[in-house]
Formats: C-alpha cells, sequence, structure tokens
C-alpha cells in the first residue's frame, strides 16, 4: 500500500486474497472527480460458498482461543490499524471524500473501538445460581452464537465495520462481513490488519458484489447464525424479515432523522459550533446528523444567522487538499437527493439563506445549504436528507419542540441546548431516541450503547449492551459430578 496509489480490492477468504471466480469486477469511482480509480472483485455463489465454510472453521478455532489471547490479537490488530492510519485514511478519502483529517480520525476511531472490545471480551462472565436442590450445582454459561454476517455502509467504511466486527471478535465469533462497493479500499486495509495479527484462517473474511443476492444468499444460511446491518430502514425491515424468518439474532442500526432543540435559554453560539460541526460532517452523511432544527421563535433570527455564517466559512473542496472542511458526497444519486430536497422546500415556502446547488460540474459537490422557516410538510421535515442541508423551524413552547421531535417514525439520535435542568430533565425523559446529546456534539464512545428505537433500528453497537447479542445463554444443572 502506498500514498500515491489506489488498489484494486479483492475478496478475503481463509485469510487469502482473490479475484472472484468469474473473474467480475466493479469500478470504483472518486467522488471528488467522478473518474475510476480501481475496481472491486464481484462475488459469485461459489465464492461466498467458500466464504461460509472458512467462516465455519475459523469459529470453530477462534471459539476454542482463551479470551486474553483472543484480546491479545485485537490489540495487535489495533497497534497495525494505528500505524497505517495514514495510508488507510488516504485510501477512504478517495473513495468516499471526507476530508483527510476525518478520515485519519475515523481510523484512530476505529482502532480505540477494536482495543475498547478487546477488554470488554474479557469480562463475558456465566454465574452460579444457588440450587434448590443442595445435591446439583446450577451454572449460567454464556457461548459466542457462531459465524456472523455483517452488512456494512460507505458513510463509514471503517468505524461501521469496527463496532460489529470487535463485538463478534471479542465474544468468540467469526466475522464475514459484505462491506460496500463503493468504499471497498478501506475496510480491506483494516481486515488485513486482523490476518497480519494472527486471527486463524477464516476468523475474518471479506465479500463484495450485488447486495440483494449476498445478504438473500448469507442471512438465510445455516452456517450463519447472527446478522448485523447499518443502513436503511426500508433496507433493514426487508433484512430483519429474512432474518426473522430463519430465526437469527439481529442487530439493526437504521435511519435516523436527528432533532436539535434550542431552548430559549440555550447558549446560541454553543449550539451552532456544536451542532454545525455535527451537521456538516462527512458532508451530512451520518445517521446521527442533526437534520431538523428546531429553534425557540425568542431565538431563531439570531441562531440562523449564526448558523448561516458557519455555514459559509466552511471550505468545499477535494477532501485530499489541505485546508478542505467539507468533501463532496460520496455519489452522484445524493446530488439529485439534495436538489430535490431543496427544491420541495423552496415550493412550500422556506427561504433558501445560503447554499442550495451544485458547485461545479465535476465531482458530486453540493454547497451546505441551510433552510429558514421550513413547513412541517417540506420533505426535509419527513424525509431523512442524509446531505449538506439543514431545516430551521421556530416554537414557542418546549412541550411544542418535543411533540415534533417525537412525531416521526425514527428514534436513533437527538440533540438538545439549554442553560436549565429543569430542561433538561424534561428533555432526558421526554424526548424518543436511542442517544441523547445536550449542550454539546455528538460522542459515541465504544462504551456508550450506539443504536435506536422505533424504525432506527433495535439492539446496540456499543457498551456492554452490543455483546450481548452475539452471546448465546446456557442453563446448566449438575447432580452427582
Amino acid at each position: 500500500m502506498t500514498t500515491s496509489s489506489y488498489p484494486d480490492t479483492r475478496l478475503l477468504i481463509a485469510n487469502e486474497w482473490s479475484d472472484a471466480s468469474g473473474g467480475k469486477t466493479i469500478p470504483v469511482l472518486n467522488p471528488a472527480t467522478g473518474q475510476t480509480i480501481g475496481t472491486v472483485a464481484h462475488a459469485s455463489i461459489a465464492d461466498l460458498d467458500r466464504a461460509l465454510a472458512a467462516a465455519q472453521k475459523g469459529f470453530e478455532a477462534w471459539r476454542a482461543v482463551p479470551a486474553a489471547e483472543r484480546a491479545a490479537i485485537m490489540r495487535r490488530a489495533a497497534s497495525l490499524l494505528r500505524e497505517r492510519a495514514g495510508d488507510i485514511a488516504r485510501l477512504l478519502t478517495q473513495e468516499q471524500g471526507k476530508p483527510l483529517a476525518e478520515a485519519k480520525g475515523e481510523t484512530l476511531a476505529g482502532a480505540e473501538i477494536i482495543d475498547w472490545f478487546a477488554a470488554e471480551g474479557m469480562r463475558v462472565y456465566g454465574r452460579i445460581v444457588p440450587s434448590r436442590n443442595p445435591a446439583a450445582q446450577q451454572l449460567v454459561l454464556k457461548e459466542p452464537v457462531g459465524p456472523v454476517a455483517a452488512f456494512t455502509p460507505w458513510n463509514f467504511p471503517i468505524n461501521q465495520v469496527v463496532r460489529k466486527l470487535g463485538a463478534a471478535l471479542a465474544t468468540g465469533c467469526s466475522f464475514l462481513c459484505k462491506a460496500p462497493e463503493e468504499t471497498p479500499a478501506s475496510p480491506a486495509a483494516l481486515f488485513q490488519c486482523f490476518v497480519d495479527a494472527g486471527v486463524p484462517a477464516g476468523v475474518v473474511g471479506l465479500v463484495f458484489g450485488d447486495p440483494a443476492e449476498i445478504s438473500g444468499y448469507l442471512i438465510p444460511h445455516p452456517v450463519i447464525r447472527k446478522v448485523t446491518f447499518t443502513g436503511s430502514t426500508p433496507v433493514g425491515k426487508q433484512l430483519a424479515a429474512l432474518a426473522g424468518a430463519h430465526m437469527k439474532r439481529v442487530t439493526m442500526e437504521l435511519g435516523g432523522h436527528a432533532p436539535v432543540i434550542i431552548a430559549e435559554d440555550a447558549d446560541v453560539q454553543l449550539a451552532v459550533k456544536a451542532a454545525g460541526a455535527a451537521k456538516f460532517r462527512n458532508a451530512g452523511q451520518v445517521c446521527i446528523s442533526p437534520t431538523r432544527f428546531l429553534v425557540h421563535n425568542g431565538i431563531k433570527e439570531e441562531f440562523t444567522r449564526a448558523l448561516v455564517q458557519h455555514a459559509e466559512g466552511l471550505k468545499l473542496g477535494d477532501g485530499l487538499l489541505d485546508g478542505t472542511t467539507l468533501g463532496p458526497l460520496a455519489n452522484a444519486r445524493r446530488i439529485t437527493a439534495m436538489s430535490k430536497v431543496v427544491e420541495d422546500a423552496r415550493a412550500k415556502g422556506a427561504i433558501v439563506a445560503t447554499g442550495g446547488e451544485r458547485v461545479g460540474d465535476a465531482g458530486n459537490f453540493f454547497a451546505p445549504t441551510i433552510l429558514a422557516d421550513v413547513p412541517l410538510e417540506a420533505s426535509i421535515f419527513n424525509d431523512e436528507p442524509f446531505g449538506p442541508v439543514a431545516g430551521i423551524r421556530g416554537f414557542d413552547s418546549l412541550e411544542d419542540a418535543i411533540n415534533e421531535a417525537n412525531r416521526l417514525p425514527y428514534g436513533l439520535a437527538g440533540y438538545a441546548f439549554t442553560r436549565s435542568i429543569k430542561n433538561a430533565q424534561l428533555l432526558m425523559n421526554r424526548v424518543e431516541v436511542g442517544m441523547l446529546w445536550i449542550n454539546q456534539p455528538a460522542t459515541p464512545s465504544a462504551e456508550l450503547p450506539f443504536g435506536g428505537i422505533k424504525d432506527s433500528g433495535y439492539g446496540s453497537e456499543g457498551g456492554p449492551e452490543a455483546l450481548e447479542s452475539y452471546l448465546n445463554t446456557k442453563a446448566v444443572s449438575m447432580v452427582g459430578v
């Protein structure tokens, strides 16, 4: 791997990289230029069968490795990821578009997540339960559920893998990942760290190809015992239904539409700095990105002016260039989607305070956009935009803001700004989300639960809670031993 080239990505099966059996590949585009920079192997059913067989063998070997030894291998992988973070970040930026500093930050954060799960895996305890029969001993054992099929998105090619991979490996499961075809090289480099760290063959596997074909084959397959998916709510519901038909354990981290409630007593500058940074990180292509800004009417004009100033201060450009703070959207589909969001809002009476249009002819650049006085019927207040567009709407009472925050079926993340303990307690207890950040940007550390409620999914990809879905619980009662 070098800093000046982008590699073609192959399949990882039984610790070996190989072309697809039919030789089929998919082009990989640089979103800053629209140009093809490489290819990724397109797996066939025969390739999936090989990967499944390897995952089963890997599971049988890995589950027998003591937790302390598993943790040591995971820590070695995390160390290699840190050493290679600069090169991996360049790959990530070339294929995904985010600024290089964000890409490196994501890679280094991935190493922290791996380290945390490595340590937490040594704290997977069973228990002894007092028996009603003095001659019996009662035990509760925790055992790995089995080979895992993971489906990860293109917006965080490292982060969204390691949250699943860390929990799976820490509990003794093997891990077969269908990573995104649009951003294949950075997850491939991540998996190479685990191979180089010494995981047995088949413990980790990586495939690419047709998403519907791969999910339709892996999820029902008897080798797979756990399914974990990050992506849109409609696709997540389909995969959850398929997994349910085959009684597979499932974790779903799905779409969000995060409200930002800015109370009358909020620190406006803090709100703009924290929520503005969160809004435009990764060009707004973040499941926990703040999208619906609900601002008390007493400070709405002040807040809008300040957020516009923040947006206009961002430097849009190629993520590899120094000074870039806002990169391109990951693909051309997002440009079309953002244009529709803005036109819909404008047609329904919203004011485009800044931005609102594509920038340049090459690449997928869209100006950071602030929509003011957005009516409730506008698309941006009902459908996740997943881009650098923020909608602002006023409110008179905090109760009204909370009701609006809870109106949609999404319940992933939320944000709030207030100086009042009373308001903070009300928000904490009433806003229906899996994660709520008050007076700060999102801080999804490895030790905290990460996941949503309602149509935003179920299960956790952080904290001790994340490990539970990768474990079977077995009750054992013994007499006469």
